[in-house]
């Protein structure tokens, strides 16, 4: 029998319960997935407390990793016994197996594990669309990058060394500093303990930086706003803090800056962009350039236990589930 984790009521990390589950065949366009590795992600917690709306009961999880074993009518890009992983699709990742949508899925290299594809495909794809299609950055320019340390973070500074681009990062403790300076972060900000927007001008020569990317939100956005140069970018990626308040007067005081809040969903709906950047991301990775390092494993019955530790803090990096 396959097993899920389900939850009936939005709540916190208790809500979700672990349950058997009846997996049919796929219909048309649909395929039957067995999945080997579950990534674990913040977002996930937006649907369990209900800020991400969902009917319920529900399935949890938009990214894992695994093989095929049967498909429906229609799909053409997938086969029984390939290798795929997928990020974005209906909730239901936090299963052993299910039926999804074909259209999900990227073909996985054998050169890249399950357990990393499921450690990196949203992480990864976030870092591809935040570096590579947001903005035009070019070698020489510095970013501010919050949460520096977590599993954005550590992909996001290994690939901009790679272009030459110098990250500020915050973190909250030595620890984690020490975790994104050895992933390529160049200078650390301890937001806890440090004025994030005065240490920026000062590692800036007083400019302020072109772009800040923000997946905290709310705890945040100020200082975000008073780092950036004139006509600067804030782009608002997660709000793990909480949705930030934008009031439009604000980016006018603070050099007429733009603001976007982006979603990954929106960067990888063209079958033909979604390749292009997992096939960079791949490249990199297969060949090195880049490291996935997954710094918690679970099992997925442990899910209760996962969201609490993700919430309190207590993770860096990547975090998946195995199965």
């Amino acid at each position: 029998m396959a097993h899920a984790i389900r939850f009936h009521e939005a709540g916190g990390p208790d809500v979700l319960k672990w349950e058997e589950v009846t997996v049919g065949d796929p219909g048309p366009d649909e395929v039957r997935i067995r999945h080997v590795a579950v990534g674990l992600n913040f977002a996930d917690t937006y649907f369990r407390t209900g800020l991400y709306p969902a009917p319920l009961p529900a399935g949890l999880g938009v990214e894992a990793s695994g093989v095929i074993e049967a498909v429906g009518e229609n799909v053409t890009h997938v086969t029984e016994g390939d290798r795929v992983t997928y990020t974005g699709s209906p909730l239901g990742a936090y299963s052993t197996e299910r039926v999804m949508p074909a259209d999900s899925l990227i073909k996985l290299p054998e050169e890249i594990s399950y357990e990393t594809a499921a450690a990196m495909t949203m992480r990864g794809l976030t870092s591809s669309y935040l570096l590579r299609r947001i903005h035009p950055l070019k070698s020489g320019d510095t970013v501010l990058l919050h949460a520096a340390a977590g599993g954005v973070g550590l992909i996001f500074s290994q690939w901009a060394k790679l272009l030459g681009i110098t990250v500020i990062g915050t973190v909250s403790s030595e620890e984690k500093a020490e975790i994104a300076r050895a992933h390529g972060c160049d200078h650390i900000i301890y937001y806890r303990r440090e004025n994030v927007a005065e240490r920026v001008r000062e590692l800036t020569g007083g400019k302020g930086v072109p772009v800040v990317f923000d997946s905290v939100g709310k705890d945040t956005v100020a200082g975000s706003m008073a780092s950036l140069r004139r006509r600067g970018l804030l782009v608002c990626f997660g709000t793990a803090s909480g949705v930030p308040p934008l009031d439009a007067m604000q980016l006018a005081i603070h050099g007429s800056l733009f603001v976007t809040r982006p979603a990954l969903a929106d960067y990888i709906a063209e079958p033909a962009e979604r390749a292009a950047l997992a096939g960079e991301l791949f490249g990199h990775v297969a060949a090195g350039r880049i490291k996935i390092e997954i710094n918690q494993r679970y099992a997925l019955q442990d899910a209760v236990q996962a969201h609490r530790e993700m919430e309190a803090g207590r993770t860096t990096g990547s975090s998946i589930f195995v199965l």
